[in-house]
């Protein structure tokens, strides 16, 4: 049934998300998909992902978000069930933006492998950058973000696709698969969406990860680029205030190789964990000058 105006329409099944796409796409528009795994905040909605994809294009474009808690990127050790999970309120917030024209909903795109052997057993592999950071302690999750997405694209077929830079690694490793197997897809990288005090809006980000980061940036633009200096400021700053670090890295931006001087544009990328809750962010310096300074 037709979405009325400002209502999404909410799409379940596969190929109708097919053929409402190439309708849109017949009518003039380009296609922008935002994915997420639900459970959205702002960083998803007006200020972040969903405005970005409205913005994606010059003419005519009709946004499609997809909700779908991916079991392929969950670790057996990881609860999947214990996700959060709100369709209700994430399509209430959806309608409020005014710029989602559909909501993919799929019952599943993944089915573990069982005992009859009719479960998933064709990946997608990014093989080094799905190596290091947040691969290290989580060797399954870019394989499954990989497929899952590289499905969602053959279904959604967009023009264009919005990931968050909150999740560093996985924009990366979209943005190179796209380019290794030839989408025909723009991937736009919609900037962290902070609150006031700096603080990510997103339940998995502590403001004292970004001061650590804002300090650590601050240092590189005065003049320090040697990165271990900068990742020993940060691993002090965390743990005195009771983070037990994963890792802290400072990576060249589009390779994700780890660099021992900051001479190139840079991210510094965190993990850590607080508790029982891990938290992630990053920060990016784009270029350093040859009189030693760096643009923001």
């Amino acid at each position: 049934m037709a979405a009325v105006a400002g209502e999404p329409e909410v799409i379940r099944d596969k190929a109708a998300m097919r053929a409402w796409a190439r309708r849109r796409r017949a009518e003039g528009k380009a296609v922008a998909l935002v994915p997420t795994m639900g459970f959205l905040h702002d960083g998803h909605l007006s200020l972040g992902s969903v405005a970005a994809a409205a913005a994606s294009a010059s003419g005519p474009v009709a946004v499609v978000v997809s909700i779908y808690v991916n079991p392929s990127q969950f670790a057996p050790t990881e609860d999947l069930a214990t996700y959060p999970s709100d369709l209700a309120g994430d399509l209430r917030k959806l309608a409020a933006t005014g710029a989602v024209a559909a909501v993919f909903c799929p019952p599943y795109l993944y089915v573990r492998a069982g005992a009859g052997g009719s479960g998933h057993e064709t990946w997608i592999r990014v093989e080094r950058l799905e190596k290091g950071l947040c691969g290290s302690s989580r060797p399954v999750f870019f394989r499954g973000v990989a497929t899952v997405v590289a499905k969602l694209f053959n279904i959604v077929e967009p023009d264009i696709a919005v990931f968050g830079k909150k999740d560093y690694q996985q924009w990366r490793v979209i943005c190179r698969m796209v380019r290794d197997l030839d989408f025909a897809i723009d991937i736009i990288g919609s900037e962290i969406v902070r609150e006031a005090d700096g603080l990510a809006m997103s339940s998995r980000n502590a403001l004292s990860i970004h001061r650590s980061l804002v300090n650590a940036k601050t240092a590189a633009l005065n003049g320090n680029n040697h990165s271990q200096q900068i990742k020993d400021q940060i691993v002090q700053t965390l743990a005195e205030a009771g983070g037990q670090v994963d890792y802290v890295e400072i990576v060249e931006q589009e390779s994700s190789v780890a660099l021992e001087r900051m001479d190139r544009p840079a991210a510094i990328c965190v993990a850590a964990w607080f508790g029982k809750v891990r938290l992630i962010d990053n920060i990016e310096i784009q270029t350093h000058h040859p009189d030693g300074g760096a643009s923001i």
